[in-house]
């Protein structure tokens, strides 16, 4: 199950905008050509509304042409017999309220008329056991931004912060966030003439790349896959699940 986010922030950390896109993909390896059934959470509801609180509510949904969903409005089972190689069983949509994984909190500070200084806290609102891995920020810095320094905490492992004179970018890399913590960086922007409110109004936005494995934002479940008819298959089943950022943006 894979799940690709589109959030946009504000600097106080709070959701503007959201959504899920999300795709059920499977690759099967079986021979014979077996009929299979996939079953997902019997809470889900379509259409944007109804269903118990908790539910997984999906905006709109498709099914590969191959889906029979004769029990689907009741069980939530899918039956198909799978084509070779690599297909989307079903892709869906959500645009409802979820959690977001990451909160971006950024302060930016005048330090002196030629100096500005930019404290960006990033937390990962994710379960512990689960972490977000390749993490990839990008902040806009102002077109007369000088030099830009960027520090980070001591003992701060598998990250790095720099400054793209060509891009006008500050770039911070992170190998890994685990869920409920924190992370930090600090940039001072220094500038050839006097900073202005219209200069510190072009600090950002502050764009966010990651992946979270093992992890889906709208709960979306795979309850079992079977093989309807033949008891002798004994196949590998092995769902995964990972979330990843499409465009994830913080305006600052």
């Amino acid at each position: 199950i894979l799940e690709r986010l589109t959030v946009l922030l504000n600097s106080a950390g709070y959701v503007l905008n959201s959504s899920i896109d999300g795709s059920i993909q499977m690759k099967s390896y079986l021979s014979g050509n077996p009929e299979l059934k996939l079953a997902l959470n019997e809470d889900i509801s379509i259409g944007g509304s109804g269903g118990s609180y908790g539910a997984v509510v999906l905006d709109d949904c498709n099914f590969h042409e191959c889906v029979d969903l004769t029990e689907f409005d009741d069980f939530k089972i899918l039956s198909f017999y799978p084509p070779d190689g690599e297909f989307a069983v079903m892709n869906y949509r959500v645009t409802s309220d979820f959690r977001v994984p990451f909160r971006v909190f950024p302060v930016i500070e005048e330090v002196t008329p030629y100096k500005l200084e930019l404290t960006l806290r990033i937390r990962a609102d994710i379960p512990e056991q689960n972490y977000g891995g390749n993490v990839q920020v990008a902040v806009q810095m102002p077109k007369s931004t000088q030099n830009a320094s960027c520090e980070l905490p001591p003992g701060a492992q598998g990250q790095q912060a720099e400054y793209s004179s060509a891009e006008h970018k500050v770039f911070w890399a992170l190998k890994k966030i685990q869920g409920g913590c924190e992370q930090a960086m600090r940039c001072r922007i220094t500038f050839a003439s006097a900073c202005t409110e219209q200069t510190k109004r072009e600090v950002g936005p502050i764009s966010l790349n990651f992946e979270i494995p093992m992890y889906n934002v709208s709960s979306l479940q795979v309850k079992y896959l079977r093989i309807a008819e033949n008891k002798s298959y004994n196949p590998y089943r092995w769902v995964r699940y990972v979330t990843q950022s499409s465009s994830y943006v913080c305006r600052t």
